[in-house]
């Protein structure tokens, strides 16, 4: 049962004889942030107050007297000047636990009213490693997907790859001027993301070195010298990286055109040149293949893998039908969709007769919505697109997409300690399974230290400890990532999310392993727990506190979807965690030696309840649980 939203129904209809549409002061219904206060409380008297004409306290108890909750919560007190306080009833609680214990899915049904969501996410360039930058997109849209799909949405996930742009034509331009073929033999994959890396380190040059040509220019008439100062010494460190290499700049002095010439391969690719198309088709499969086994490493698979070359052959319809609506037409050669509201049209043809991102996308949108008919349609992309993908939505509606929902799910970057983009000490990007690597390094570390440090001595085989730092690796990465509020930019640290106290996976995964160990020494096998499970009746203040959280699992995964944030499901779990731990660690909670065989078996429910709601949370974000550390 979702608690809190039983609780905003049944306000809804104490408040009709007060308000004609209640729905606005349903938010101000939430669980209390001080246990002192209750459960749950309801904060709208105060907003009622002005538009009533009446002192909120009044407003309050009229609204309690009108409220039905008794089968639920204790009588609802009123506090200071008409906050309404509700307390759960315990013999509620207990009820409400039996139920939960019996049932697969702990009390969460299926939503009566299924959405068809597509959600757009990861999307790496394929020409290219995975990098550090990619994690964020991945691991939200998953967590996002995963969660939807639990709660019995229709749910299509699509991995939008690029796999048809300017990359392509760098990696070409390599491959006919700077390839190694005896390496490209051997190690395709490596060979093909040494070129890249080459590439982009003589385009790079090239470009800051105009970039410092025009900077200097403009010495004399800068307006912030501090800024300028910053940016001057950016552009020297991106020269400096290629100019301190004697062979690189032997290199980038024999290709002084090479951001053309590789702007060229690309035109050319998409012109259907037969030795470009040859190239990529060989390509691709490799790149492919590289990029699924990370993938495969984080748990993820895609419903969809359609790329930018998918939707080419749709684009010249797409322009052909903006123009022909009247949405679109031609300035300076390029045709442009104009929108009210913003400084600059959204380019939907070059003058050279190129297509954008922005018409991909367009022509993407078009063919999902003819092809799933989706409610929603979630893009999952950086904060940097937020203009772009507000372009595409304006563009959408007037194209004639008004009844779908059309959500940019934005996020902030992955800084390193010093604040900038996390990148290695060369200043180049982090690839994702080299930072994969790490974690897992890492975490063999802190399992082998907790294991040698258990009284009895150690429990694990070097196997066991193996498996163990995997999935604890790869779960602190992504847990990490997931805790923060999505647009936020936050820190990456190795110690900080393998820490076995706080907000972290491994401490999450411990509470679970805890769990298990408790029937492990009990001899006990949860399922008979499951067949006939007992109603707690919680009678220290811990186990009421853990069974308060454990009956706020439903409330939380549909508090995820209101505006698609994974943070909300983490900090429930982590409060699942520290209730356990409070409860585990109280002398007067022993379950396995709790005073009569009554309550020992509510005991055993409530741990094996708090088990599988550490399971069934981690795994709508991603994460694998272990049976013991």
């Amino acid at each position: 049962m979702n608690v809190l939203g039983e609780l905003r129904r049944r306000f809804a209809e104490a408040l009709r004889a007060l308000v004609d549409d209640p729905k606005p002061m349903l938010a101000q219904v939430l669980p209390t942030q001080d246990e002192r206060f209750g459960d749950y409380q309801a904060n709208f008297a105060m907003a009622l107050a002005r538009p009533l004409r009446k002192p909120p306290r009044q407003i309050a108890e009229h609204v309690v007297s009108a409220l039905d909750v008794d089968d639920l919560c204790e009588p609802p007190e009123i506090a200071g000047p008409g906050f309404i306080n509700l307390k759960l009833r315990r013999e509620w609680l207990a009820e409400q636990l039996r139920r939960m214990a019996a049932d697969p899915r702990l009390g969460i049904s299926p939503v009566s009213q299924p959405r068809t969501v597509v959600i757009d996410y990861s999307s790496p360039n394929v020409a290219k490693p995975m990098h550090v930058g990619h994690i964020r997109s991945t691991v939200i849209g998953d967590a996002l997907y995963r969660t939807m799909r639990f709660l019995g949405h229709r749910v299509l996930s699509d991995n939008h790859l690029g796999d048809w742009g300017t990359q392509f034509g760098m990696i070409l331009y390599g491959y006919k001027h700077f390839r190694d073929e005896e390496n490209y033999r051997r190690q395709p994959v490596a060979e093909l993301s040494r070129l890249y890396k080459l590439m982009h380190q003589l385009v790079d040059y090239h470009e800051a070195m105009r970039s410092l040509e025009q900077l200097e220019q403009r010495r004399q008439t800068s307006s912030d010298p501090a800024a300028f100062q910053e940016q001057l010494q950016e552009l020297q460190r991106r020269v400096a990286r290629v100019a301190e290499d004697p062979q690189l700049l032997s290199l980038a002095r024999q290709h002084p055109q090479i951001a053309t010439a590789v702007l060229e391969e690309t035109a050319k690719l998409h012109a259907g040149d037969p030795e470009n198309r040859k190239l990529w088709s060989e390509f691709m499969p490799l790149c492919l293949e590289e990029i699924n086994r990370i993938y495969q490493r984080l748990g993820i698979t895609f419903d969809m893998q359609l790329g930018e070359s998918f939707y080419q052959p749709m684009l010249a319809d797409v322009v052909r039908e903006l123009q022909g609506k009247g949405l679109a037409r031609i300035s300076d050669g390029a045709v442009c969709v104009f929108l009210e509201g913003f400084d600059t049209p959204m380019i939907v043809q070059k003058s050279d007769g190129a297509y954008l991102y922005a018409t991909t996308d367009l022509a993407t949108l078009k063919y999902r919505m003819e092809h799933f008919h989706p409610d929603a349609i979630l893009y999952v992309v950086d904060a940097r697109q937020s203009d772009h993908f507000a372009k595409l939505f304006a563009t959408a509606r007037l194209w004639g997409y008004r009844d779908v929902e059309l959500q940019h799910i934005s996020f902030g970057t992955v800084l390193g300690e010093d604040g900038r983009p996390y990148k290695t000490r060369e200043g180049d990007t982090v690839a994702l399974e080299e930072l994969l690597d790490e974690a897992v390094a890492h975490a063999l570390r802190v399992v082998c230290q907790v294991d040698d440090a258990k009284p009895e001595g150690r429990e694990l085989s070097d196997d066991e400890r193996r498996r163990v730092a995997w999935v604890v690796g790869h779960a602190a990465v992504k847990y990490r990532d997931l805790s923060h509020n999505r647009t936020s930019d936050y820190v990456f640290s190795f110690e900080k999310m393998l820490a076995l106290d706080g907000n972290t996976a491994a401490y999450l995964l411990y509470a679970y392993a805890r769990v298990n160990n408790i029937f492990a020494k009990g001899g006990i096998d949860p399922e008979e727990v499951r067949r006939q499970p007992a109603a707690p009746q919680l009678p220290t203040a811990e186990e009421r506190a853990l069974a308060v959280s454990l009956v706020r699992f439903h409330e939380t995964l549909e508090d995820v979807l209101v505006d698609y944030r994974p943070n909300i499901l983490t900090n429930y779990l982590y409060d699942v965690a520290q209730r356990f731990s409070r409860f585990y660690t109280n002398p007067q909670c022993r379950v396995l030696q709790a005073e009569t065989d009554a309550l020992r078996r509510e005991r055993l429910t409530l741990c094996d309840l708090t088990g599988r709601t550490l399971k069934v949370g981690l795994a709508c974000l991603g994460i694998e649980v272990v049976p013991k550390m």
